[in-house]
């Protein structure tokens, strides 16, 4: 294993990341927000905007965004439960969607990563847009954890064996 002499990076915040994040980028012109956190899940909130409907006669926000805003809240939620950022490849998110969204509506993703292993991160979560009672969609995933950067042939930073949550191998 080979690792870079640099000093361990901090623990990964989703809060602060969120600073970053959502600034640049399609999570930018989005307008993603983070909105809460704990442990193993983050939630974001997609906001209302005119410019990102799904039909032009009805003010209600388009499934895409919201497939977007579900990924994010998923990463996110990986390394709030890894504790930091390393690299990660979406294999399969399922959207179930329930309803559309109320008109005029912030749409907020929670995801919670449940599991990881040395290979594999497997979230779920709901879309709401303000009564978790009554989600917009459910979602469900599994995400890639690379454990190496192809560029530089290091490991990346805790993902050498043991140092993930949970059991067994992907």
């Amino acid at each position: 294993m080979v690792r870079s002499m640099s000093k361990p990076l901090p623990r990964f915040d989703p809060e602060e990341a969120s600073k970053f994040f959502f600034k640049v980028g399609h999570t930018g012109w989005l307008g993603l927000k983070w909105s809460a956190h704990a442990d193993n899940w983050v939630e974001l909130e997609l906001p209302w905007r005119e410019d990102l409907l799904g039909e032009a006669d009805r003010p209600v926000l388009a499934s895409g965004p919201i497939i977007s805003l579900m990924d994010m809240a998923s990463g996110m939620s990986i390394w709030q439960t890894k504790g930091t950022f390393t690299p990660i490849a979406t294999l399969d998110l399922r959207v179930d969607y329930q309803r559309p969204a109320r008109e005029r509506s912030s749409v907020w993703g929670r995801v919670e990563c449940y599991r990881t292993t040395r290979s594999a991160a497997f979230v779920r979560g709901i879309a709401h847009d303000g009564d978790h009672q009554d989600p917009v969609a459910h979602v469900a995933g599994v995400f890639m954890t690379i454990g190496k950067d192809p560029r530089e042939g290091k490991v990346a930073e805790g993902t050498e064996a043991g140092s993930v949550a949970g059991t067994g191998d992907a």
